[in-house]
């Protein structure tokens, strides 16, 4: 099921004059429809299907991976423009799900890693502060620390920083990920091998079976071919949803794998 049925663009004046309004994509660009759960946009690199995301999650008031809203993220200050020009419909409106960049990941990451420090850290201090005292009061201090690092160990382990970025990715979904919510995801492959990518299909399988939404800029051929898919093509203007088979990506990656020194002798 489909939360977010469509997005609507009106322009603002003089479009052309100022980032992110200049784009090529935004000149011939009134919406879009979203008729499948997973929809995906593709294209080279500053076409504007990351900024189109942005804006997205703007609208839509995601809360990002640091869970900071996306209206309310100093670093999507263009977004935040882009986004007083969008409106959405919905089918059935639900605030569950969030907004992921790599960057957001990574800063998730080094910020666990400080919250359980400073749990560790204070443990330590309530055992100076409280030597000598009833081992109840002691307890009693000790549980507050105690409970978050017991949920953070539920969840990541030792620590999403003790694992290979593929692995602390996939863990993150894993933990983040619930059902009836609406994710918007930018280039997830990023940090995974092609065999993680197809974990995370899996897991996107799944969340779809459970009501979830997903859209996704991406580079990958992997990620590109999960069936039923709607895959909106930057390269062309204006937007139109284009076949697997079709795609400059999947092509070139084809032709590539069946005969790679074709392309390397012209390095």
């Amino acid at each position: 099921m489909n939360h977010l049925r469509s997005l609507t663009y009106q322009p603002p004046m003089n479009p052309q004059e100022r980032f992110p309004f200049s784009l090529t994509v935004l000149q011939k660009f009134d919406g879009i429809e979203f008729t499948s759960p997973v929809t995906f946009f593709v294209g080279e690199n500053g076409t504007g299907k990351s900024t189109l995301l942005e804006g997205l999650a703007v609208a839509i008031g995601s809360i990002t991976v640091g869970s900071l809203r996306a209206d309310q993220d100093n670093t999507l200050k263009h977004a935040q423009q882009l986004a007083e020009h969008f409106s959405l419909q919905w089918q059935i409106r639900t605030k569950k799900g969030f907004f992921l960049r790599a960057e957001d990941f990574f800063g998730y990451v080094k910020r666990l890693k400080e919250m359980r420090m400073e749990m560790e850290k204070e443990l330590e201090n309530v055992n100076r502060k409280y030597q000598g005292r009833s081992a109840f009061a002691i307890h009693q201090a000790r549980t507050p620390y105690l409970s978050q690092l017991g949920d953070m160990e539920r969840r990541y382990g030792d620590g999403l920083d003790h694992q290979s970025h593929g692995e602390s990715f996939l863990a993150l979904f894993q933990n983040r990920f619930v059902p009836d919510g609406v994710y918007l995801l930018d280039e997830p492959e990023v940090p995974l091998s092609p065999l993680r990518q197809l974990v995370l299909l899996s897991m996107l399988k799944n969340m779809v079976a459970n009501n979830a939404q997903f859209i996704i800029a991406t580079h990958s051929p992997i990620l590109l071919a999960f069936p039923g898919a709607d895959i909106y093509s930057f390269d062309e203007f204006p937007l139109r949803k284009v076949a697997y088979d079709d795609l400059e990506h999947v092509k070139l990656t084809k032709d590539f794998l069946n005969n790679p020194n074709s392309f390397l002798r012209h390095l």
